[in-house]
């Protein structure tokens, strides 16, 4: 069974989709301290041929609590300001009318947990991506909650019953393949290629949300940048 277990972030970029269509489990792991200035609660879309950020507001964010202890604001008017700022950006892209909608229902959730929200908003994309794969929130997982980073990995992996676990290449630092060899799991970290599509204009800005992606392209095209990448 091929497992990942990565941090929930809010619309991220193409690479962590990638992760996801690989497994047949995603674990979020919810259960984990929150980043401040990380990509938890925000990322970046393209407003006037440059990258600019969209953040979801929180209330009392803090390096102190876990990913699923942060609330969210769910005051539409907020909400409405992220919407306006989608559309100013991306209204004259070419699959605005279909993606509008989703984005929609991410951001008016009435989820008040920021974890919740972002599941919501990943199930919601991976619907649209069709990507298949099987979410679970790592704080409702059976675990031992004594271990740190890399064996509280391990552990996880055994109690799901992992043969293959596969990371972004960011953690290729932190984790070693020789410790999950001695517990009988393949490590395999995703290393994305370059993938450029055309945008408002010729200059090309990479690595931008999935928004971006789902913006200016369709789903036959998705499905092709979902399987540009590399194993290492």
């Amino acid at each position: 069974m091929k497992l990942a277990v990565m941090q929930p972030y809010f619309m991220p970029y193409i690479g962590y989709w990638q992760v996801m269509n690989i497994v047949d489990k995603y674990i979020i792991y919810d259960d984990v301290n929150f980043i401040k200035g990380g990509w938890i609660n925000r990322n970046r879309i393209l407003i006037n041929e440059e990258a600019k950020y969209i953040n979801i507001p929180m209330i009392g964010a803090s390096p102190n609590k876990k990913i699923n202890e942060i609330e969210i604001s769910t005051e539409k008017v907020l909400a409405d300001k992220n919407i306006r700022k989608l559309e100013m950006a991306y209204q004259r892209a070419p699959y605005f009318n279909a993606v509008m909608p989703i984005l929609e229902d991410v951001l008016y959730c009435q989820e008040k947990t920021l974890s919740g929200f972002l599941q919501n908003s990943m199930l919601k994309t991976a619907k649209y991506l069709d990507i298949n794969t099987e979410l679970i929130l790592s704080s409702e997982v059976e675990k031992d909650e004594e271990l740190k980073a890399e064996e509280r990995l391990l552990d996880i992996c055994r109690r799901m019953g992992a043969t293959e676990y596969y990371n972004a290449i960011g953690g290729k630092e932190l984790y070693s393949k020789e410790a999950f060899e001695k517990e009988g799991i393949k490590l395999q970290f995703v290393q994305s290629q370059d993938i450029q599509y055309r945008q408002l204009s010729d200059n090309f800005v990479p690595w931008l949300s999935i928004i971006d992606v789902m913006m200016f392209n369709d789903a036959e095209n998705i499905k092709i940048f979902l399987n540009k990448y590399n194993l290492q």
